[in-house]
């Protein structure tokens, strides 16, 4: 694989990397005898050596890859972006090693007997009064937990589902000899067939439709077939809509912490927010959030936004919007995002503020980039980052969760063609991947309340934000999963930028790490290895209730929200994930003033007035009011 910071040669007509297009494309044909006899201008070839002479001279060599590209990306509608070949080959593996595995089986039987026994005195013992369950859904399972689930026969229905959902797991996990990724695989898509299967998903088997379909007459019923109707009509392709996303509007309810985009390029807009009081840290803040969602999820409504907070607090805050990429983007690489977004967003900032260093933040691939960026640096002995900020950022791939079980050659290579015909990676693809993450909690339990309950659900920021999606483009997400999610470069010290290798151990500034406890996107024990590969001087490691993006908007107030938080020097010894956390006190709050803090320690004792909004003088104008054009971009 080329390095990710190569020139990218690219057909001057029509902007295409010239690697993806038939050669007929993007070259003349090349002259020889083969063209010459085709010509009629000497040799003896006949009729049928000379068009095929041509036609090999003309079309080249690519245009058998260009038609396997083209079958794999019409493919991938009717497969949700997901290889074929991958399921295959795990329920292949599966299915062989259990097929050779007569004690396996036997055990299975065993199991299934042993089930259809309790179920069956569960049953009689039901018909005759209050029975205790002869299965419990799991703590996060909570589609069975109303009153009118435990009365006859709508509790049968579920513990038979259970019980059968319970035997699906064990015969799909702890399989000898089967691979270990297969095997998740195997495990994870038999679920999400029985998710779909679920009593609690039939209007006939759920007691609370039924319920709701006897008292209002059915029109719960007509409320979720129009609600049905106006979703596929809608731009988001048949997924349930939010009406939340006309209640709050960018500029106007959401992202109206004021400020100045002072700084634009092709990729972002450089935004700098006004200051709150007389005096601020002479430290700068930039945050980098992830150019996989829009920036405003730090800067919600007022009474929830991170960056009003910083503001109010007396900090002077920048933030990067990306631009949302188009097909027209495709050829924009990982070293287009760090040298076109975090450097020179560095480059604005050290104009404003000269010879002062930055407190760099970085929100999930954010922080990814921002890694890379601060590791290079200090490999370059640019010294401008005074502390790194990992919001739900990880470093190291291994354990990255279920989103690891698809990412594979042959996965990757799907998608690439996927992202090949359209030049990008669709929102839908990318928020499609993560609503299989929590199924029951984002695609059923959603269904059920829009389309069988009729009833849509309450409105809110985190929901408007989240229906206002953003696209990868294709060599920049085809280099972010080879890179580092197949190969772990980065943890590795393999990485490359402007073609030397960079390593994590090298950054000096201290660290600060936030994950959060149920985080399916970036999970907090994969967040914690900053611990294993950082080697500066303190690194602050930060645990928060709630989820990917729940869990960092936590503003102070917020209800049953709670942290666990722990520092290390160079000098103490590693400590694993499991015991760090048994052994670090739980606090209630929230952790944004710890944080903050934690900032406050490490800038300058005396504060100085505020800088003005951008430097004139150097070029860096304010050029729009936040929250600027780029984020307006559908």
């Amino acid at each position: 694989m080329p390095d990710p910071n190569e020139p990218r040669p690219t057909n001057p007509g029509t902007g295409v990397p010239v690697a993806l297009l038939p050669t007929a494309v993007h070259a003349p044909p090349p002259a020889g005898p083969a063209v010459a006899a085709a010509a009629g201008t000497g040799g003896e070839s006949s009729a049928p050596d000379r068009v095929d002479a041509i036609v090999r001279s003309f079309l080249g060599n690519q245009v058998p890859e260009t038609i396997d590209r083209m079958v794999n990306a019409n493919l991938a509608r009717g497969t949700g972006g997901i290889s074929p070949t991958v399921l295959a080959m795990a329920y292949c593996d599966w299915l062989m090693h259990l097929g050779l595995a007569p004690g396996k089986q036997a055990l299975l039987t065993e199991k299934a007997v042993r089930k259809l026994v309790r179920l069956a005195v569960y049953a009689g013992e039901s018909l005759q009064g209050q029975a205790a369950p002869c299965i419990a859904p799991l703590p996060q399972d909570h589609r069975f937990t109303g009153e009118a689930w435990q009365q006859w026969p709508y509790n049968l229905i579920y513990q038979s589902f259970l019980l059968t959902q319970q035997w699906w797991h064990n015969a799909t996990t702890h399989n000898r000899g089967v691979d270990e990724r297969n095997e998740a695989i195997v495990s994870f898509v038999t679920r999400q067939i029985l998710d779909m299967f679920s009593p609690s998903n039939s209007p006939l088997t759920n007691p609370e439709i039924l319920k709701a379909t006897m008292a209002e007459g059915g029109q719960n019923l007509v409320r979720g077939w129009t609600n049905f109707l106006a979703d596929m009509q809608s731009r988001n392709g048949g997924e349930p809509r939010d009406a939340s996303s006309d209640t709050f509007v960018v500029g106007r309810d959401v992202a109206v912490t004021p400020g100045q985009v002072i700084f634009r390029n092709a990729l972002i807009e450089l935004i700098q927010y006004q200051p709150a009081t007389p005096l601020v840290y002479a430290e700068p803040i930039l945050i980098v959030p992830a150019w996989i969602m829009k920036y405003y999820i730090l800067d919600l409504s007022p009474h929830n936004s991170l960056i009003r907070y910083l503001v109010e607090q007396g900090h002077t805050v920048f933030i990067i919007s990306w631009l949302n990429p188009g097909a027209e983007d495709r050829d924009l690489g990982l070293a287009d995002y760090r040298r076109e977004g975090v450097m020179a967003a560095l480059d604005a900032i050290s104009a404003i503020r000269p010879g002062t260093a930055v407190h760099a933040v970085g929100y999930c691939l954010g922080g990814t980039l921002l890694t890379i960026a601060a590791a290079a640096m200090a490999r370059d002995n640019d010294q401008r980052l005074k502390t790194v900020t990992l919001l739900a950022a990880q470093t190291d791939f291994t354990e990255a969760g279920e989103l690891l079980l698809f990412i594979n050659e042959n996965q990757v290579a799907f998608l690439e063609d996927v992202m090949w015909e359209q030049g990008y990676l669709g929102a839908d693809r990318m928020a499609g991947a993560f609503q299989l993450l929590r199924s029951n909690d984002l695609i059923w339990s959603r269904l059920i309340h829009d389309y069988l309950l009729g009833q849509r659900q309450s409105q809110n920021d985190l929901m408007a934000w989240n229906a206002d999606p953003t696209r990868l483009p294709f060599r920049m997400h085809s280099q972010y999963l080879r890179h580092l999610f197949l190969r772990n470069e980065l943890a590795m010290g393999h990485y490359r930028v402007n073609d030397r290798a960079i390593a994590i151990t090298d950054i000096r500034a201290p660290i600060f790490a936030v994950a959060t406890e149920q985080d399916h996107v970036a999970p907090w024990r994969s967040v914690y290895k900053i611990n294993l590969l950082a080697d500066t001087e303190e690194v602050t490691f930060l645990l928060t209730s709630g989820g990917h993006n729940a869990g960092i908007v936590s503003e102070p107030g917020h209800a049953r929200r709670s942290y666990q938080v722990a520092s290390r020097t160079d000098a103490d010894r590693y400590v694993d994930p499991d015991t760090w956390q048994a052994t670090t006190p739980r606090q209630s709050g929230s952790w944004w003033p710890v944080w903050e803090a934690w900032l406050v320690r490490y800038s300058a004792a005396q504060q100085v007035p505020p800088p003005a909004l951008g430097a004139p003088e150097k070029g860096l104008r304010p050029i729009c009011a936040a929250p600027g054009t780029y984020v307006l971009r559908k």
